[in-house]
């Protein structure tokens, strides 16, 4: 899969723009642009230098430029590398890309340059992988996560549980060179203890999947309850936006709105839904079904109920509705403007269901219901040293590793031969290599490289 062709591309999002960046990268990346260049020599310059100068085809000048050396294997490929700085015109872009392909680069494709960085050891396949996750990170907390895995963070835990097992590998791979002697060189109980410890951070690197790929993506969090509840007015409030359509009529919602709101550095993709009732037309019918189906896909349910107009009884009954298993749900009173009822303690709310009382419309306790929210979705998760799966890829390799790993903690409680328990470590190890890219595939790279964007 390696190329020695030079590759090129815009670097830079396309559009009309200030400036627009072309990149380069392979063996005759300074070559092709020195021949394209008047200014100084760049063959003669040093990496990490900036030159100004005109691209020229022949005698017609397309632009005044900066141009930037990165000389191997100082760069982010780890071949030559340059970076032309242009006016961002479209056709000046065009133009000066045009010629450089026919001065001998080649266009790349989606991914090319990280795929050159990944194949030239800069980075393993977990970093290549979180340079994308970087580009589209559009939070705080998402950011933080991709930054933690392009620093490496995810792949030095990996690493380390890796080459203890190779070293136990080595011992039963010695003990098969001595099978007539019956001898071990590999200590059961030691070997034993470390798939204990490895499966512990394993099982906690799965388990971190489920916030981390919310973080990376959103959270969908759902509002939900009956027509006139205040559903519009609450979304207004978290917005501090007239988003929605506010109206004492019941049923003026028929459709889910959808907007993003961000707290603590996570985003929550909040979804105001039409109110949940018998409907009185088919159009409302089937707003009331896309409640239901949003609910079922949400990760955070937001039950918000009249505290003035509905009973003990009635509230009770939407929650029993609305309460699905591995959805967190808040029970949220509104309208306490109006009226404070003490039935509410009669409610008796199941432990795992949080409970605040607020007035939408006069804009009280929504602060703390923002916090009551974040608390509920993210709690204490989040920490800059915590490790975090976002990649579902990855979370796939960690179910095979723990599966091959199980099989041999079977085979030294029901004592095997040697083969069979380097069988099964080998497999545990081609696990945990697909991860980082120890072991990879042509259609492996394909696959993840082609999701990039081109020039990147």
């Amino acid at each position: 899969m390696t190329s020695n062709d030079t590759i090129v591309a815009l670097s830079t999002p396309p559009g009309i723009g200030a400036i627009g960046v072309i990149r380069l990268s392979g063996k005759d990346a300074i070559t092709i642009t020195n021949n394209v260049f008047s200014g100084r020599d760049l063959l003669k310059q040093a990496s990490h230098t900036i030159h100004f100068g005109t691209i020229k085809d022949g005698d017609q000048v397309i632009d005044e430029v900066l141009v930037s050396l990165f000389v191997e294997p100082k760069s982010y490929t780890k071949e030559n590398v340059v970076e032309i700085s242009c006016h961002g015109s479209n056709y000046i872009i065009q133009q000066i890309i045009s010629l450089l392909i026919k001065k001998g680069a080649s266009a790349a494709k989606p991914g090319e340059f990280t795929l050159r960085a990944f194949l030239n050891g800069s980075l393993d396949l977990s970093q290549a992988e979180a340079v994308a996750d970087l580009i589209s990170s559009d939070s705080a907390a998402a950011h933080q996560v991709a930054m933690n895995q392009l620093r490496g963070g995810f792949s030095t835990e990996l690493n380390i549980l890796r080459d203890q097992l190779i070293h136990f590998a080595s011992m039963i791979e010695l003990e098969l060179d001595f099978a007539e002697e019956d001898v071990e060189f590999a200590n059961r109980d030691q070997l034993q203890d470390l798939i204990s410890k490895i499966n512990l951070v394993i099982n906690k690197l799965i388990r971190s999947f489920e916030l981390g790929n919310v973080i990376k993506s959103g959270i969908n969090t759902v509002i939900a309850g009956r027509p006139n509840a205040g559903k519009s007015t609450l979304l207004n409030a978290l917005l501090n936006d007239d988003r929605a359509i506010v109206s004492e009529i019941p049923g003026t919602t028929r459709d889910t709105i959808e907007e993003v709101l961000n707290i603590g550095g996570i985003n929550f993709r909040l979804i105001d839904t039409a109110g949940i009732r018998e409907a009185t037309d088919a159009i409302e019918a089937i707003g009331v079904e896309k409640t239901m189906q949003k609910i079922n896909q949400s990760a955070l349910l937001v039950y918000l109920f009249d505290v003035v107009n509905l009973s003990v009884s009635e509230i009770r009954e939407d929650i029993e509705r609305l309460y699905k298993p591995g959805i967190t749900m808040l029970a949220i009173a509104n309208k306490i403007d109006l009226s404070y009822n003490d039935r509410l303690k009669e409610l008796q709310l199941p432990s795992d269901i949080k409970f605040m009382a607020i007035s939408a419309k006069e804009n009280h306790q929504i602060e703390e219901l923002k916090q009551l929210i974040y608390e509920s979705a993210v709690g204490d998760k989040l920490s800059d040293n915590h490790t975090m799966v976002t990649n579902i890829r990855h979370v796939e390799a960690l179910q095979k590793t723990r599966t091959a790993l199980d099989s041999v903690m079977n085979g030294l409680d029901n004592p095997v031969t040697s083969d069979f328990l380097a069988m099964d470590i080998k497999q545990a190890l081609y696990y945990l290599g697909e991860i980082t890219g120890q072991v990879t595939t042509d259609d492996l790279l394909d696959n993840i490289f082609s999701k990039f964007c081109i020039g990147k």
